[in-house]
């Protein structure tokens, strides 16, 4: 496996999860361009590369990976300084290859599909990464990137990584955020959010093994409406979450309602 001189343009977390085992996999580290002083002087180090402020790339590198905002990654793209063959690919789900300004022509997209956390350790082993490039050369790059880390490669053009950034939306924040909102209900009762633990890992388990679909439980997919109403009567201090629940409630029961008329 070919190892490479790669820099980064960003700090943060998916910038700092993706430089650290990087650098670890045997790549070399050349610089880490931030705005953010403390954190990128930090992860530079960390990565023994040197830390800038300037997007200005040396020679050696050979891939820059852009990993910022998406609404700081047109202005990053049109401020980059690099040396000629120089791969630049940014990491944005929803952006494909036309971000690019015009005089950027070796490039390519390397989108993890995971979360990331400050603090959080990833394993990228048999993580998905999507790579787009118009280049088969970079494609091939971005591909032994990943490799090194042990992931699994997917190509998409930008509007399927679009859908498929739109999904894990679903899947991952408005989750999380259902977790949220249960642990505010519980906390309220003075119950210990960890109680959920064994339900949440169940339901994980249980909707990668059957399928989501088939995995639905609870009042609404059995149209009880004496639990519901009485749900939506303890939520009556809450009506955000009372609101809440009766949107989620009435989408499941038109989901499987539709489902039965086949």
């Amino acid at each position: 496996m070919t190892r490479y001189h790669i820099s980064f343009a960003g700090a943060g977390r998916v910038a700092s999860s993706l430089c650290t085992a990087l650098y670890q996999a045997g790549h070399t580290i050349d610089t880490v361009v931030s705005e953010k002083g403390l954190s990128a002087r930090k992860l530079a180090s960390l990565c023994n590369a040197e830390w800038s402020d300037e997007l200005i790339f040396p020679a050696s590198t050979r891939i820059i990976i852009v990993s910022v905002p998406d609404h700081k990654l047109t202005g990053v793209l049109e401020e980059i300084r690099y040396s000629e063959g120089t791969l630049i690919a940014h990491t944005a789900g929803s952006f494909g290859l036309d971000v690019f300004p015009e005089t950027i022509t070796d490039r390519g997209v390397l989108y993890p599909l995971q979360t990331f956390s400050p603090g959080r350790k990833i394993d990228f082993s048999g993580l998905p990464f999507i790579i787009e490039s118009d280049l088969k050369q970079s494609e091939q790059t971005l591909t032994e990137i990943a490799l090194s880390l042990g992931g699994k490669t997917h190509f998409m053009g930008v509007e399927m990584r679009r859908k498929l950034h739109l999904a894990a939306v679903f899947v991952c924040n408005f989750t999380n955020h259902m977790f949220t909102s249960g642990k505010e209900i519980a906390d309220k009762s003075g119950i210990s959010f960890d109680i959920f633990k064994h339900l949440i890992m169940e339901t994980v388990s249980k909707a990668l093994a059957e399928g989501p679909e088939r995995s639905q439980t609870g009042p609404a997919v059995r149209n009880d409406r004496n639990t519901i109403e009485k749900h939506l009567e303890l939520l009556s201090d809450s009506p955000g979450l009372k609101e809440l629940y009766a949107t989620i409630t009435e989408s499941i029961m038109k989901y499987y309602k539709k489902d039965q008329r086949g």
